[in-house]
């Protein structure tokens, strides 16, 4: 009986459906997309039956949406997107939601509101009208209901599960993962103009882990980041290159490139860049030409007008917004106060070491000296002092070179008068 029920198992698990699962949440960034075409590769490689999309994200990056609305296009695996209690669908998550080939939902939960939102009062009617007419695209090319797709877009529509399915947004209501592959059993779609047939009679879930690349992707696109490693990038910069020796300017080179490679996928806006870029000038000429720190405020204002009106992306929660906001003001002061503090405190130091060093050519007076070395004054300071020659308490030397805190001196002959090669000057 043991050799039979083994053998039923083993059937039953050789003829169970490969149901491929991928979570998105929190904002779609780049990341999300490299995790989605992970898990679509993995779907692939293991000739999967179904992948299945839980979906509960507010919104994020168009630019990163678009690509995972392409895979979903695209698919030769049946791709069901699925929206469980307690999820948000939302802005980007709406469009990605009607792009698969089966929509679905589980009661108490709601879609739509993918109308843009930007930093400015006002987006531009281009930008609604070429997000409506991508939308009501796709909801025609999966045969659902275009008119409601656009009005998420135009009229920020949002729709309970029960009033989206009754609308032919989505295909199926069900209030738990196994309920909709219960569901999904015997279901027919078309996949690449074929009919298909779905079979979850028997399944075996497999869940795809985000890979370290889509970790890594997602952490520099998200724009808060991105921010921060341009601000940081940017002053440790200009730090390292007014203080050589410290290794700033390279830790801020990597800095800068991973925020450009991550800016690289957030769509923005130029004036933001050109403020920002003018507010470094305006730091540099204070280092260059001192003016008692009116540069320097005009700097920090510059970057924060810039910071303020960087990120343009319409499909990001109005919520990301209203923190966006106060994050830019709170990390531009914050950032330029202390890196401009700290900058221009280097270049005092450099300064004054710089006048220090003068004294090349200066006379001064022995204090004392043994075995050839030993101390003089110079310019009212306290040097050490190495030579060649006799010297003994009082006697007045000039200095030939400095090698940092050491001078090098020899004996003046007749006080008073200063030796240029073979010559005295009295």
């Amino acid at each position: 009986m043991k050799r039979i029920a083994l053998l039923l198992f083993f059937i039953a698990t050789a003829s169970a459906s490969e149901v491929i699962l991928v979570k998105i949440k929190g904002e779609i960034t780049e990341g999300t997309f490299i995790e989605i075409q992970n898990a679509y590769e993995v779907a692939n490689k293991e000739n999967a039956d179904l992948l299945l999309v839980e979906i509960d994200t507010p919104g994020g990056l168009f630019s990163s949406t678009q690509k995972i609305v392409e895979i979903f296009l695209r698919s030769e695996i049946p791709v069901v997107a699925y929206v469980d209690r307690g999820s948000i669908c939302a802005s980007a998550g709406t469009i990605i939601l009607l792009s698969a080939h089966i929509t679905a939902l589980a009661n108490g939960t709601a879609i739509g509101a993918a109308t843009p939102v930007g930093m400015t009062p006002g987006t531009e009617n281009k930008t609604i009208n070429y997000i409506a007419t991508y939308v009501k695209d796709i909801a025609n090319t999966r045969g659902r209901n275009a008119e409601i797709a656009e009005k998420f877009v135009k009229e920020a529509l949002s729709l309970t599960a029960r009033e989206a399915h009754e609308l032919g947004i989505v295909d199926v209501l069900a209030d738990s993962r196994e309920e909709l592959l219960k569901k999904l059993n015997s279901r027919i779609i078309i996949l690449n103009g074929k009919e298909v047939k779905i079979d979850t009679k028997n399944y075996r879930i497999i869940e795809v882990k985000k890979p370290l690349r889509a970790e890594i992707y997602g952490f520099i696109s998200n724009p808060a980041v991105a921010v921060i490693l341009l601000m940081a990038g940017i002053y440790l910069l200009i730090f390292g290159l007014t203080s050589p020796g410290m290794l700033a300017e390279i830790v801020g080179a990597v800095l800068l490139l991973l925020a450009l490679a991550g800016f690289g996928f957030i769509s923005v806006d130029y004036l933001g860049i050109l403020l920002i870029v003018l507010g470094i000038l305006f730091l540099i000429a204070e280092l260059l030409t001192p003016t008692y720190g009116a540069l320097s405020i005009a700097s920090i204002i510059s970057i924060i007008l810039g910071l303020v009106i960087l990120v343009k992306e319409p499909l990001m929660p109005l919520e990301f917004y209203d923190f966006f906001l106060k994050f830019a003001i709170g990390i531009g002061v914050g950032i330029a106060i202390v890196m401009t503090f700290m900058i221009s405190k280097i270049m005092k130091i450099r300064r004054k070491r710089s006048e220090m060093g003068e004294v090349v050519r200066l006379k001064g007076e022995v204090l004392e000296f043994k075995d050839g070395k030993g101390f003089a004054r110079v310019r009212g300071e306290i040097w050490n002092i190495e030579s060649e020659d006799d010297l003994k308490r009082g006697d007045e030397v000039l200095v030939i070179s400095r090698e940092g805190l050491k001078l090098k001196v020899r004996k003046v002959e007749n006080r008073g008068s200063v030796e240029i090669g073979d010559k005295k000057m009295d």
